[in-house]
């Protein structure tokens, strides 16, 4: 009996994402889809998709630099062959991937990038040491890659106030630009302003369903990375964005299995992340041509500025969604720091 009532956004990712690794996995060589199968309720879609990426990137690596695999598709690898590498064919793999030539371009990996992959790979070769199917792990001989500390970058609670300004207004956008804002002003604003005053993901953002809002108790419901359920509240600025948007929203007519979607896109459609992402850069534009603002950055601003506020770590660590406040601190360090340091003239020895 086929299932009639219309899929939440994240139900539809997850088919995708499943089938985009059902996709890959025929790709790879046959062994390897125990592995996957053994991941079936541990990892998300998403985290399994790039697991996948890196491994068939391994193989890609393993054709085009060691002469013995020269001959070889993907799907000709054994157990066999990768229970015969070397610590030492690992390090040469993670010497490659921070700047090799496919397709005529040049591919080059950050450190963070280089550091997924060999996770990605530990992971694989672990699976298959653990049930004694190979009788070596040589990832384990390989160092993680040193994946150095960046400045948070963000807005300014001045760029913030101008940011928005510029979306309500206009200012400084192109005249290409101009020609589509008036129609969308209202959808921008509420959606923006949501995300610099809650500080959720963009993908939890897109996610949205007109239900998941409640203006009773100043709250949307998100879907968390993992597939949690979580309450976000927002302030009245929040709200007030919200409740025009929502005013305009019941007017559209969006396509039948996007007719529950929040925030709708021009051709009647759920809004993508890819969408957002230019909708932040178009508007970011109009404040700053030397801070890269992402969606994520906005998350980025909003979580700096509740700690400035709150100095409560563990706050901002549940409001911002990480299961890890570890997670949280290794992002803020830099506040928590200075924090600490403030701290140090407050408790007093001896009185004066």
């Amino acid at each position: 009996m086929s299932d009639k009532r219309t899929k939440t956004y994240t139900e539809q990712q997850n088919i995708k994402y499943t089938m985009k690794l059902r996709e890959l996995i025929n790709m790879l060589p046959n062994f390897c889809e125990q592995y996957f199968n053994s991941m079936e309720y541990s990892k998300q879609p998403r985290t399994k998709i790039a697991y996948a990426m890196d491994i068939k990137g391994f193989f890609e690596y393993l054709i085009a630099d060691i002469p013995k695999f020269a001959n070889y598709t993907i799907k000709d690898f054994t157990l066999e062959d990768i229970g015969q590498l070397s610590g030492l064919d690992i390090n040469n793999y993670m010497r490659y991937v921070k700047a090799y030539n496919k397709d005529g371009s040049i591919v080059t990996n950050s450190e963070r990038a280089a550091k997924r992959k060999l996770c990605s790979l530990r992971s694989f070769y672990s699976y298959y040491y653990r049930y004694e199917l190979i009788s070596k792990n040589p990832t384990q001989q390989v160092d993680m890659p040193k994946v150095h500390d960046q400045a948070i970058i963000r807005l300014e609670t001045n760029e913030v106030a101008e940011f928005l300004d510029n979306v309500e207004s206009g200012n400084k956008l192109t005249a290409n630009q101009l020609k589509r804002h008036e129609k969308l002003k209202c959808r921008d604003l509420a959606l923006l302003t949501l995300l610099l005053g809650t500080g959720i993901r963009v993908s939890e953002c897109v996610g949205l369903d007109i239900d998941n809002v409640d203006f009773d108790n100043d709250r949307i419901k998100v879907i968390r990375k993992g597939g949690s359920e979580s309450f976000v509240y927002f302030s009245d600025e929040v709200h007030t964005a919200l409740a025009d948007y929502m005013e305009e929203r019941k007017l559209l007519n969006p396509e039948p299995e996007h007719r529950n979607a929040l925030f709708i896109s021009a051709k009647n459609k759920r809004l993508c992340v890819r969408s957002v992402e230019l909708l932040v850069k178009k508007y970011a534009h109009t404040v700053t041509t030397v801070k890269h603002i992402t969606p994520h950055k906005l998350r980025s601003t909003y979580g700096t500025n509740l700690y400035q506020e709150t100095k409560d770590i563990y706050l901002v660590a549940d409001v911002l969604g990480h299961k890890d406040v570890n997670t949280t601190r290794k992002h803020y360090a830099e506040l928590v720091d200075e924090n600490k340091r403030r701290a140090k003239d407050v408790v007093r020895l001896r009185k004066d």
